[in-house]
């Protein structure tokens, strides 16, 4: 049956596998970003020297992470211990195929945050710590990205979370202070609940690392018992809170739109995926039998979250507050492809991750410039824009295209994905209103954005400007848009957008890898009891 657990010999794999050696790549990624915030902090008086040394340092993230992969796609899953204490009671990194994908791509985006940042972030902001912020959070990503133990899966969700309140908070308006409280709320709620959750599962199994659980669910005789199917729904409440995905994503719409721009691409880019990606490790990886007994309302759950972010995306006049809408919305088509369970579903899932995180954190820098080009984040006073720069108006209509799911873009290929996967899905009902829901919200997605397109670009001028008529330019700071810091960067993530739309096969082959290696969790396994796999 499609979306059925697959049987693995666990003691088999225990037993043929090698002595644990770990690899100094695995840790590279947290160490550069944790020590680097702290030699950042200690500069936050020099916010020049600060500036160039956080980039550089993104930067070395984004090798590290480029090296951590293909020494992951030629060697298999790797795994690094800490200390001499093996595995299951020491704590132990892993890197597969799922988990150095999102630590390249999320170093990518923090990278480009970081140029990005060099001209929208202003010394007081820099002073007051955006660049340790961000590579602190960046430190709290690829942890959760890498980590083999659920319980420091928790630990580098709490370091994500402070060094976001930090973000959050820079500038320190009235606006910002009230999004920091409903995004701090529901977020600690859900840590809450990823807490207790930890503890029952600790008490069931007597360990926390994410391998040795999967072989002690493996052996037991009623896997979806009542005690474990509580665990496993505790677990999706918590990961639905930080992923935003209905009814508890109404904090994101409430305080996205706060920060600075920049900030609020990195969020709209990172946070939610990492819940998401939280959700394919303990669904899939760890308690698939819990998955297909909660498959039904991971779907309910997927369908009314697609159609709430693409109806309220199109109710909306605020750029920043429609684009928090499209965030929600494309949480569900991931949640679509956790829903099914099949690699199919489950490389789309990651492929559309991938996308996401590239195509959102694009469209909230290019809101940004809109800013700087128009004065305004209000639709209702924006127009013109073609005439005043028609090479960005380009730029903006391939985000268009890519975030509503349309060829030749990125955005097409994961959705092609997900609907074929949940169509061969053996579920009848499930499969099509899945599928539906990812078509419809695609729609949705592409009238709400083409709106944005037609009254900010098309137009000649905001509301009130006389036909044949274009307002006068607005440009609230010409030197930020004459730098290469504010084009660089929308510049690196479109040209992916593109590619990846084009030569799609590049990541086809990632996202089918890091689907069978939690679907099938033999490397996995063996690469945390054994080191390489």
């Amino acid at each position: 049956m499609a979306g059925s657990s697959v049987s693995v010999d666990y003691s088999e794999a225990m037993a043929t596998a090698p002595v644990a050696s770990g690899d100094w790549l695995v840790i590279a990624p947290i160490l550069i970003t944790m020590l680097g915030g702290a030699v950042c902090l200690m500069l936050r008086k020099n916010t020049d020297i600060q500036a160039k040394m956080g980039i550089a340092l993104l930067g070395l993230l984004v090798l590290a992470s480029l090296g951590l992969l293909i020494r992951v796609l030629d060697h298999g899953v790797i795994t690094m211990v800490m200390g001499s204490w093996l595995p299951p009671f020491g704590i132990a990194l892993t890197a597969d195929a799922l988990g150095a994908t999102l630590t390249l791509i999320g170093a990518i985006v923090a990278f480009c945050a970081g140029v990005y940042g060099a001209s929208t972030v202003d010394s007081t902001g820099r002073r007051y710590g955006f660049y340790p912020f961000l590579l602190l959070l960046m430190t709290g990503v690829s942890g959760a990205f890498l980590t083999a133990d659920i319980f420091n899966l928790y630990v580098w969700f709490e370091v994500l979370l402070i060094s976001s309140y930090g973000l959050l908070i820079l500038g320190n308006d009235r606006i910002q202070l009230d999004g920091a409280v409903k995004y701090g709320v529901l977020n600690l709620v859900g840590t809450n609940l990823f807490l207790i959750a930890t503890g029952l599962l600790y008490g069931i199994f007597g360990t926390l690392n994410m391998a040795d659980i999967a072989i002690k669910v493996a052996e037991l005789e009623n896997p979806a018992s009542g005690t474990l199917a509580t665990v496993a729904a505790l677990y999706f409440l918590a990961f639905a809170m930080k992923a935003a995905a209905f009814p508890v994503n109404f904090w994101l719409p409430a305080s996205y739109h706060t920060p600075n721009i920049v900030v609020s691409a990195v969020f709209a880019g990172l946070l939610t995926k990492v819940g998401v990606y939280a959700l394919i490790r303990v669904f899939v990886l760890i308690l698939p039998e819990s998955r297909i007994f909660m498959s039904e309302v991971i779907g309910l759950v997927a369908i009314v979250t697609l159609l709430v972010g693409a109806i309220g995306a199109l109710a909306q006049s605020e750029v920043r507050r429609l684009l928090g809408y499209l965030v929600i919305a494309g949480i569900g088509s991931m949640l679509a492809g956790v829903a099914v369970g099949t690699v199919l579903a489950v490389s789309g899932a990651i492929f559309y991750a991938v996308h996401s995180i590239i195509v959102m954190t694009a469209l909230y820098m290019a809101s940004g410039i809109m800013n700087l080009l128009g004065g305004s984040y209000d639709l209702r006073k924006l127009g013109g824009l073609y005439q005043k720069n028609v090479a960005f108006a380009g730029v903006f209509l391939v985000l268009v295209f890519a975030v509503s799911g349309l060829p030749p873009f990125s955005g097409f290929w994961p959705k092609v994905i997900l609907v074929d996967a949940a169509f061969q899905d053996d579920r009848v009902w499930l499969g099509a209103a899945l599928g539906a829901s990812i078509l419809i919200s695609g729609f949705l997605t592409t009238l709400a954005m083409g709106r944005v397109w037609i009254f900010a670009f098309w137009r000649g001028g905001p509301e009130g400007t006389p036909d044949g008529q274009t307002a006068p330019s607005v440009v609230t700071d010409t030197t930020q848009l004459t730098g290469v810091a504010v084009w660089l960067p929308l510049g690196i993530l479109t040209a992916l957008i593109i590619y990846f739309g084009l030569q799609p096969e590049w990541m086809l082959e990632l996202s089918t890898q890091g689907a069978s290696g939690v679907v099938d969790r033999l490397g996995y396994v063996r690469s945390v009891f054994g080191g390489e796999g």
